[in-house]
């Protein structure tokens, strides 16, 4: 008889949430980011990610995705959620240099080996800074993309090289790093990439390996750096009052779909799909993978070292203590099998 009770009684609390969900007024989200629509952050991250959303919400939220900077350059993602003009987009915090700092961390050179545990990792990390950094937006989640390297026209093996020549930076950190070594920064973003380079404005680029077929760079550069130099950190940001406008079921819905365990998920599909270019460029009779000895990637990352510095110097104008935030990032990253 008390299974019989028990039976029932979750059979009630589940009509009860069937008839929750089913009551909650349906909501349509627009997602706006800049890559094309093919590229894996769409097909493997976002587009799984907005399914099961929908599932979980019994239908009530259904999220539409504009690829290709449809309704807006890349730069301006962060305020077209902070204004409403759409109600999530996808950001590259590094796309508007000094803007956010604290994230940032995640741009230094040599410091992670792979985006799913490093995804995982950064969304673990930045939750004690989300609301300090990013105030008028509410973050979903922060991810990585798998490390990249220095793609060019000349092969690169050693960071004296850099002096003098034009590159294309993938974000902030890295336009500071090519500054360091003597270099110029072309600051365009990764749609723009392609025209820089069969112009001349730029001789090389920061960008992970398969993407450089994805944007068709790989007609323009024919050298690649063989090392993991840097990552690149993103963030889903929602529109404020887009959040509030949800039940409190689906709000839930969406908390529990931005979880370190959700952000690797929505993650690793890219990851493989970046780690897979290197193979794809190693078989291409015209393009040179290009060795980098213990000494010289020694002097890459001894190269680096101001920045970490600099890193530090920024933050603390956040009231952030840089050892401690920098130590805390790395052992979960470390944690996480995501250490360089």
């Amino acid at each position: 008889m008390r299974i019989l009770r028990n039976l029932v009684c979750v059979a009630s609390v589940l009509a009860m949430a069937s008839v929750a969900a089913a009551a909650d007024k349906k909501v349509e989200l627009r997602l706006s980011h800049w890559v094309p629509a093919q590229h894996p952050v769409q097909t493997t991250g976002m587009e799984p990610w907005a399914k099961s959303i929908e599932e979980a919400s019994g239908g009530s939220i259904h999220i539409t995705i504009y690829p290709a900077q449809q309704l807006g350059k890349a730069p301006d993602h962060y305020d077209m959620a902070r204004d409403g003009i759409v109600d999530i987009s996808h950001i590259n915090p590094g796309y508007q240099p000094g803007r956010f700092p604290i994230i940032g961390a995640g741009e230094l050179p040599f410091l992670i080996s792979n985006a799913t545990g490093g995804s995982a990792a950064l969304q673990e990390w930045y939750q004690q800074y989300s609301a300090k950094e990013m105030s008028d937006v509410k973050v979903l989640m922060v991810h990585f993309h798998d490390p990249g390297t220095i793609h060019s026209k000349t092969a690169i093996h050693s960071p004296d090289q850099i002096k003098g020549m034009k590159v294309r930076p993938a974000h902030a950190t890295m336009a500071q790093y090519v500054k360091l070594l003597g270099g110029a920064s072309v600051q365009v973003s990764a749609p723009e990439s392609r025209e820089a380079l069969e112009r001349g404005v730029a001789d090389a680029i920061t960008f992970p390996w398969n993407s450089i077929f994805i944007f068709g760079l790989d007609n323009v550069v024919k050298y690649h750096t063989d090392m993991k130099l840097y990552g690149t950190t993103f963030a889903l940001v929602m529109n404020k009052a887009s959040y509030e406008r949800l039940s409190a079921a689906q709000k839930k819905v969406l908390d529990d779909h931005c979880t370190p365990d959700w952000v690797e998920k929505f993650s690793t599909g890219w990851a493989k799909n970046e780690d897979s270019g290197r193979d794809r460029v190693a078989k291409l009779p015209d393009h040179t993978i290009v060795p980098v000895s213990a000494e010289e990637r020694a002097a890459w990352r001894n190269a680096a070292e101001p920045l970490r510095a600099q890193w530090k110097e920024q933050v603390a104008k956040f009231g952030v203590n840089g050892d401690a935030a920098l130590a805390d990032l790395l052992g979960k990253l470390k944690a996480h099998n995501a250490a360089y």
